[in-house]
């Protein structure tokens, strides 16, 4: 396997994150417009933030996951406050954008630490010899 050609989990862990962050979207648009309305379905434009890290992921962006991972803790805070406060179906919809939202998070992160991880295997070993040790104290 090259440096080109990432390996099979990266690729699965990119995929199932960009499908996450996809369902994520339509379900907020779906949910606020049709589903379950709140006011004139302003709430919709929750989504927006969404479509942002979207060009990132496909692109394969480190940064684009690294932010993506903390940012979708939001959407997980609000998925757990409807799913306690809002009626049916609100609150079913609201549990499904929690397990998005874990989805989501754990994509990102095994997408990073698999790169990582990749990224030290590709580096050649340093020479340890070269440079002096530390005393021992």
């Amino acid at each position: 396997m090259t440096a080109a050609t990432p390996a099979p989990y990266v690729v699965a862990a990119r995929w199932a994150a960009v499908a996450s962050l996809i369902g994520l979207i339509v379900l907020g648009l779906v949910w606020e417009l049709w589903l379950a309305p709140t006011g004139r379905g302003t709430l919709a434009l929750k989504v927006l933030p969404l479509c942002i890290p979207l060009a990132g992921l496909l692109k394969s962006r480190m940064y684009t996951y690294r932010w993506l991972s903390l940012m979708v803790w939001l959407y997980f805070t609000e998925g757990v406050v409807r799913a306690w406060s809002d009626k049916a179906p609100g609150n079913w919809l609201a549990l499904i954008e929690v397990a998005l939202c874990i989805v989501l998070f754990v994509a990102c992160t095994f997408h990073i630490r698999l790169r990582l991880k990749a990224g030290k295997a590709l580096q050649p070993a340093s020479d340890n010899t070269t440079q002096p040790s530390s005393p021992s104290v």
